[in-house]
């Protein structure tokens, strides 16, 4: 059994902004995640890869990175330091949290979110655990990549060609341990049958490996190339 519940979430400078926090019994760690530009917590992709980590028995944090009035200005959507700096706030908050403050804890970015996962990641150093990128841009963190010390999965689809080879050149400024994933027959969104779900199983196989308070989940290993079943 998983729990939500709605928070006011510090981000940094006094700013509070909606978040949802699941937390199920016994937890192994969790999870923060890190929407990407045009999205939101609600966005329906993060939300199911969320709900596939909670069955897997991790905490999840889904928040909002801008406030309302924020967003407005579509500059601040691709501030990438500024979405860092928001999101080691809310690790801040989190710490705080009775219900989280001793649990080993892991970042989920999508698209320009993961490039906030990775600088947030770099900030923090041995604070964060394990990184998790679905289709995102980690090239956008390039002056960064080499600071990061958490475990760093990088997942892309097999189709987003221009993407994948935005994350082979960011890899390469990693000095992590770290790995790169692609899903077959997957574009940028992961919408093709099977995809997402995909997303989930390595996601979730990576923070079972890497967060310190974490239990071995119960799947197949992926290799270097998934193909959704």
């Amino acid at each position: 059994m998983s729990a939500t519940h709605e928070r006011l979430v510090e981000a940094g400078a006094g700013i509070l902004v909606p978040g949802d926090l699941t937390i199920p019994e016994n937890p192994h760690g969790v999870v923060v995640f890190a929407h990407g530009s045009g999205s939101s917590r609600l966005s329906p992709r993060n939300r199911q890869v969320a709900q596939a980590l909670n069955n897997d028995g991790f905490a999840t944090l889904l928040f909002d990175l801008l406030t309302p009035e924020e967003e407005l200005d579509r500059a601040n959507v691709f501030d990438i330091p500024l979405l860092g700096r928001r999101l080691a706030a809310a690790t801040g908050w989190l710490r705080h949290q009775p219900e989280t403050s001793d649990l080993a804890l892991g970042y989920f970015g999508a698209s320009t979110g993961a490039a906030a996962a990775l600088i947030a990641a770099a900030d923090l150093g041995v604070e964060v655990s394990a990184v998790v990128s679905r289709g995102g841009r980690p090239d956008l963190a390039a002056p960064r990549l080499g600071g990061v010390r958490a475990p760093t999965l990088l997942i892309v689809g097999g189709l987003d060609t221009q993407v994948l080879e935005l994350n082979r050149q960011a890899q390469r400024h990693l000095r992590c341990n770290n790995d790169l994933e692609v899903v077959a027959h997957a574009t940028h969104l992961f919408e093709e049958p099977g995809t997402l779900e995909a997303v989930a199983r390595l996601a979730s196989d990576w923070f079972a490996r890497h967060l310190t308070n974490a239990k071995p989940i119960e799947h197949t290993q992926a290799g270097s190339t998934t193909t959704p079943t």
